[in-house]
């Protein structure tokens, strides 16, 4: 039995470093070294052991290390280095200008053509616009149908 220590103790140390990865900002390294560490309990438990022994050792990694992957996603949501309030209009978070949102509803004229996107003159002003995929010529009249973060978005309309 005390032939087996080794591995285990790699294979528990390569569990718990593969948990650190999801809790600590590593790029990728502390998944090398859970990798490494439990490859190397692998080659450990073949060549001096045996191929049954490293075969059960595949076995159970097949069940555990999954298992250690969810419990990662679970503590990863619970990091203090993620984010825990969501970024919502009532708490006062918009990624929309006020301004824009003032441009709903209004009408204007393509002063370029919109393929799909391209320059609208709305009340005057000069004004980045996109059709929803449509091809609108120049000159063509629009109205404002959206307004998507930092995307005014146009349909034209008949004249």
């Amino acid at each position: 039995m005390k032939v087996f220590l080794l591995p285990v103790v790699l294979q528990a140390m390569g569990a718990l470093v593969l948990i650190a990865e999801f809790v600590l900002p590593s790029a990728g390294i502390l998944t090398f070294i859970a990798a490494s560490l439990i490859g190397y309990s692998l080659y450990i438990v073949f060549t001096e052991i045996s191929t049954f022994a490293g075969m059960m050792f595949v076995l159970a990694d097949l069940f555990v290390l999954p298992a250690v992957v969810f419990a990662g996603f679970k503590l990863m949501a619970s990091s203090p280095l993620t984010l825990k309030t969501a970024l919502s209009r009532d708490a006062g978070y918009t990624s929309q200008s006020e301004a824009l949102a003032g441009w709903l509803g209004k009408t204007g004229e393509a002063i370029t053509d919109l393929r799909p996107a391209g320059t609208a003159k709305i009340e005057g002003k000069r004004v980045d616009v996109v059709s929803r995929g449509e091809y609108i010529n120049k000159g063509s009249l629009i109205r404002v149908t959206a307004v998507d973060g930092n995307r005014v978005v146009v349909r034209e309309i008949s004249k």
